[in-house]
């Protein structure tokens, strides 16, 4: 059954090859000075820092720099960021880059005028901004977060060994975005990778939920086999246009909250995932690769009818003679050989995770309550022993 719902998106697309051109009459909404926010510095191999900048000249702006935003920001770097944006009275932040760019250019944006410790505020007590929001821009360099059109904001604390997302509501989503798929094309094959299966993870975690047999399982299942059959092209030809920009465009709609809509959600995936990167920095993407198989193993007798579903729906298996069971065990099966194929980590271990983590990354893993089986902390601990 489909759940009663309020669906509201603000962000405003530019999606395609030389998107960019829209970018002007964007940066012509706000004041005359732009905080530009980005990454390790990749944007000034590849042309993408010139192509931006030499548009925020045109449009005469005062650009102010921040850049050296690492993959998983942390909250000390969030403090120096919301320092010079108040310190410098930004009127927009443009972040150039990957989700963790878009999801710091976010965190700065509602912590810069912040009375509180944003951290407390937002990331442990979960409260809404009352302060003055800055307003945020983007040009999206790495897919996989779909940061570019939601209000999730995800955060480091290496002190408290905690990474946290909270998803804020549509006063904090970017006002706009810019999708060139041939900005991914010199991204390393192992973050593309992982940004791909961050993708799946999303969808998964909306589709493997109550209210099961509603549209948003359909759109589900459409988006995973657009993004199963794109991504074998583009792990051999990293610059196929329709593969990459299928990928984009599907990453987007992963999160954007549509898929969302009439579902309870299941996020149990991210916050294991999440606390082993609050423990090794590893990349997102294979941190949420490295625990799923063990989790869905283990839910899946929960929620048996709907694995058995995806197998069909979304990997082919024939269902003929068999059980439930088997059908769905099938279906896992098949996912689990697609991810080997990419090149995605299948272990925790890979990732630098060590026995005796296990019950520190257990405490750090925060138990959500949307999916088909809510789990203890020993069952936390069992999947990501299993996990190993």
């Amino acid at each position: 059954m489909l759940g009663n719902f309020t669906f509201f998106n603000p962000t405003r697309l530019y999606f395609g090859e030389g998107a960019i051109k829209n970018l002007k009459g964007e940066l012509e909404k706000y004041g005359p000075t732009v905080m530009l926010v980005y990454g390790g510095g990749s944007i000034k191999k590849n042309g993408i820092y010139d192509a931006v900048l030499s548009v925020l000249k045109d449009c005469g702006k005062k650009v102010v720099e921040d850049g050296g935003v690492m993959p998983n920001p942390t909250s000390k770097k969030l403090e120096e960021g919301a320092r010079i944006a108040r310190e410098n009275a930004v009127d927009l932040i443009l972040a150039v880059g990957g989700g963790s760019v878009c999801d710091y250019s976010k965190a700065v944006s509602i912590s810069a005028y912040c009375n509180d410790d944003p951290w407390e505020k937002y990331y442990i007590r979960f409260e809404e901004p009352t302060c003055k929001i800055i307003p945020v821009g983007c040009v999206l360099t790495m897919v996989g977060t779909g940061s570019e059109m939601n209000g999730g904001a995800v955060i480091t604390n290496h002190e408290q060994k905690l990474k946290i997302g909270h998803v804020f509501g549509t006063e904090v989503f970017p006002k706009f975005s810019v999708l060139d798929p041939t900005y991914t094309y010199t991204l390393p094959k192992y973050q593309m990778v992982a940004g791909f299966y961050d993708i799946m993870s999303h969808i998964l975690e909306q589709y493997f939920s109550g209210e099961d047999d509603n549209t948003s399982d359909y759109i589900s299942e459409g988006l995973l086999r657009s993004l199963i059959h794109s991504s074998r092209i583009a792990v051999k030809n990293p610059t196929d246009y329709e593969a990459r920009s299928n990928i984009m465009w599907t990453a987007t709609w992963a999160l954007n909250t549509l898929v969302a809509q009439g579902k309870t959600t299941d996020w149990e995936v991210h916050m294991l995932g999440q606390a082993v990167g609050a423990y090794t920095d590893a990349t997102h993407g294979m941190t949420l690769a490295a625990v799923s198989m063990a989790y869905y193993r283990y839910i899946m007798p929960f929620g048996l009818k709907k694995f058995a579903r995806y197998a069909v729906n979304v990997w082919g298996v024939d269902p003929q003679g068999k059980s439930d069971e088997e059908v769905a065990t099938a279906g896992l099966v098949a996912m689990e050989s697609w991810m080997n194929e990419i090149g995605l980590v299948m272990n925790l271990k890979d990732l630098g995770v060590t026995e005796d983590m296990i019950e520190g990354i257990a405490d750090a893993t925060l138990i959500m309550q949307g999916g088909y089986k809510v789990l203890t902390r020993e069952e936390v601990v069992d999947i990501l022993k299993a996990s190993l």
